[in-house]
């Protein structure tokens, strides 16, 4: 059975920073799409990055460009999501999620259509 529990999450004031985490496990192997989504009160859910291994590739929402980095580590599968420069409107509660590495992992970012996901985290940056 495959679980995603996320961690992390605060308040912090605005240009700080943040690391969420999403601890994985019944995972039959690391051939994973993962990524970050958050949704804001009143808004619809969006994505925020996506990456999958053999290389390790990575695709971000514009907004988050230069901003995040999306990572995982290789032996447990723990995905993280580093914050920097956070803003008012990074405001958001903030879910992991995981797919079986299919033809298109970069293009879940936009489509959201993940079988897994996580509870969610909640993230506040205040101005």
């Amino acid at each position: 059975q495959v679980r995603l529990v996320e961690s992390g999450g605060g308040s912090v004031q605005d240009g700080g920073s943040l690391r969420l985490s999403c601890t994985a496990s019944g995972f039959p192997d690391s051939y994973y799409c993962m990524g970050w989504f958050r949704q804001a009160p009143g808004k619809e859910r969006e994505g925020v990055a996506v990456m999958y291994d053999q290389p390790p590739v990575t695709y971000y929402t514009d907004s988050a460009k230069g901003r995040f980095t999306i990572s995982r580590d290789p032996v447990n599968g723990t995905l993280y999501l580093q914050m920097t420069s956070l803003r008012p409107e990074d405001t958001a509660f903030y879910s992991c999620a995981a797919a079986r590495l299919g033809i298109s992992c970069i293009g879940r970012l936009d489509r959201g259509d993940f079988p897994h996901w996580g509870q969610g985290t909640q993230v506040t940056v205040s101005s």
